[in-house]
């Protein structure tokens, strides 16, 4: 059974569409990210897969259930944008108040080592930061266990370390098979930290697959090496070579192959020193995906 199940959901707000048709599957134990830029249905969508939202056709399972039964079963936790949490209790008490509300939860202790919420368990929510506040929303997602975690910019006013330390926690989480769906603005942490990236634009996913897929699908990569006193004559017919850029004792060979650039560069008499191949960014390939704006 898959642990999200998203099937031919739309939704539109008047003469907006934001989403069209979207179909998603998510097995049990992967981690998700799901990219777009600003507009483009993300929210909407992964309002659709916690109930907030409901789609004007198609229909969403969690697990098997509807959002709504697998949230009263403690099945699915949440860290979204919106909300304010309690005032005037400590980060303790409001994480040991949501833990309370979930069938099978966490130990406390447990919950507030893995949001990195030790050392503030005593300091009421009023004085922290916002990256403070942050790891106390991720600790209430956390607090009930929950087999599927959806994340809405998780990282949000998190500096560098409290970005590296939050997914250290992620990949802690997900052990044992648990299911971590997220929407970022940081291409970079989708690169880093996702099994696979569903891409959205214009309401419509447009991409699914692992990022070092969506990678390739970019085109654009390079073979470069060290070329020295070496002719360089004749290497833009190699096979799959579409352009040849010389400069500084390397020569610089663009290619959608280069496996088969490679193995013609053995063959050409040359001497290959310090060979690198590179690939593009995910920002490149989100660039190419997306482009035409937001949903209209």
């Amino acid at each position: 059974m898959d642990a999200i199940n998203v099937e031919g959901v739309a939704k539109r707000y008047g003469p907006v569409r934001a989403i069209e048709h979207a179909s998603l599957r998510v097995p049990a134990g992967q981690v998700v990210a799901v990219l777009g830029p600003n507009g483009a249905g993300k929210s909407t969508l992964i309002g659709m897969m916690l109930g907030l939202v409901a789609p004007d056709a198609g229909q969403v399972e969690l697990l098997g259930q509807t959002p709504a039964e697998a949230a009263a079963r403690g099945l699915v936790g949440a860290m979204i944008q919106q909300g304010e949490l309690v005032p005037n209790l400590t980060v303790r008490e409001v994480v040991g108040f949501v833990r309370g509300l979930y069938p099978e939860s966490m130990p406390l202790d447990e919950v507030l080592e893995l949001a990195g919420l030790t050392d503030l368990a005593r300091r009421r929510t009023g004085r922290l930061s916002g990256g403070q506040t942050q790891r106390v929303r991720f600790a209430m997602a956390v607090a009930g266990a929950p087999r599927i975690l959806v994340l809405d910019e998780p990282t949000a006013a998190l500096d560098v370390e409290a970005r590296r330390a939050f997914w250290m926690a992620i990949r802690r989480y997900a052990e044992g098979g648990r299911t971590v769906l997220f929407a970022t603005h940081h291409l970079e942490e989708a690169d880093e930290n996702a099994d696979r990236v569903v891409v959205v634009s214009r309401g419509r996913i447009v991409a699914d697959a692992t990022p070092a897929e969506i990678k390739r699908r970019a085109g654009g990569r390079t073979v470069r090496f060290r070329l020295g006193d070496q002719p360089a004559v004749g290497l833009e017919g190699l096979p799959q070579v579409t352009a040849v850029e010389v400069g500084g004792g390397f020569v610089t060979l663009h290619t959608a192959d280069p496996d088969t650039v490679v193995a013609s560069l053995y063959s050409t008499g040359l001497t290959i020193r310090d060979l690198e191949i590179t690939t593009p960014a995910l920002e490149d390939a989100f660039i190419s995906l997306t482009a035409g704006g937001p949903a209209c």
